[in-house]
């Protein structure tokens, strides 16, 4: 391979050249720069990979964005993914839904099954996203909601999340009702901030176009003109959320996050999250993305952590036919 512009060539290779370390050992090549060319060699398959993720990369850095070793990645998983996805991945402005421009952020997808959840946040009005942690399905959903924001697409942000505790006892919390629930909304404060500068989140908190709105305050309310988001829907019972899912009001788009892998509602209580996806399986225009072990984007751990747990899950359901003979 050859490369039209050498200054972008260390950015390319990373420091030390441990991007071409990283795309060595995953893909198992053999990567040798002379000057501004690579060598390739390896298995065809991989070789015609390592390419595709050289030049995915090498065309980003052309045009401004960052390559770190999440890119690097990234770049990996879809060109292994072979989804036709490559150039919408490092594209700066894909048309299909597919790219996100917010004032702190150029968030592209990592996985094949990313950019089907975020052309589906576009085309849809009501879509649930599912999987296990660190795939992206929250954050996402911010970055579109944001995007729609700042594009006058809608006029107001609403964040919801059930107030269940993770097998804990928290207690009494001191305060009011928004530092009652701020630290269950962690997690979308942080994608909000990751999105938009600091003083900004403030200030459209403030003044109502980001809205944070407790699960159980939301009966009620007609949520028109709004990109709503509820997180960790898995911990919502049946009647919370048929309650919430017809909140959805004229001009609105409606988001539904959870990973039924970890419900921490007490035993015997079926999860709405699951409970709505068996009344609405019929229903068109609903979109629904089930992530798996292989769209997380976390640290590498992650997705070994979620593979390990689902393959004891997997094994503990296995009927015992030693005790049945």
């Amino acid at each position: 391979m050859q490369f039209d512009d050498n200054r972008l060539l260390p950015l390319l290779f990373g420091e030390h050249d441990q991007n071409l370390a990283r795309i060595e050992k995953e893909l198992g090549v053999s990567l040798v720069s002379r000057g501004n060319q690579i060598a390739i060699s390896g298995p065809a398959e991989a070789v015609a990979i390592a390419r595709q993720v050289l030049t995915g990369l090498y065309q980003r850095l052309k045009r401004g964005l960052d390559v770190n070793r999440g890119e690097v990645d990234a770049a990996m998983r879809l060109a292994r993914q072979d989804d036709g996805l490559e150039p919408n991945l490092f594209g700066a402005d894909a048309k299909d839904g597919t790219a996100i421009r917010t004032q702190r952020r150029h968030i592209t997808p990592r996985s094949a099954m990313q950019a089907r959840y975020m052309r589906m946040l576009h085309e849809r009005e009501l879509v649930f996203g599912l999987g296990p942690a660190g795939t992206g399905k929250t954050y996402l959903a911010v970055a579109v909601a944001v995007a729609m924001l700042t594009k006058g697409a809608v006029d107001r942000i609403v964040l919801s999340r059930p107030a269940v505790e993770a097998g804990e006892r928290l207690g009494f919390l001191p305060g009011d009702l928004r530092e009652k629930v701020d630290p269950y909304l962690r997690p979308l404060y942080d994608a909000l901030y990751d999105m938009l500068p600091a003083e900004q989140v403030v200030k459209r908190m403030s003044s109502g176009d980001i809205e944070i709105a407790p699960l159980a305050f939301m009966r009620g309310r007609t949520l028109a003109h709004s990109f709503v988001i509820l997180d960790e829907a898995q911990n919502t019972t049946p009647m919370q959320m048929k309650m919430f899912l017809t909140r959805l009001g004229e001009s609105s788009r409606m988001v539904v996050t959870g990973d039924l892998s970890q419900i921490d509602l007490p035993s015997g209580t079926k999860s709405g999250l699951k409970d709505a996806l068996e009344a609405v399986a019929d229903v068109p225009d609903i979109g629904v993305t089930q992530f798996t072990e292989v769209d997380v984007v976390r640290h590498h751990l992650v997705a070994k952590i979620v593979q390990a747990y689902d393959k004891r899950d997997r094994q503990a359901k296995k009927p015992d036919r030693s005790s049945s003979n």
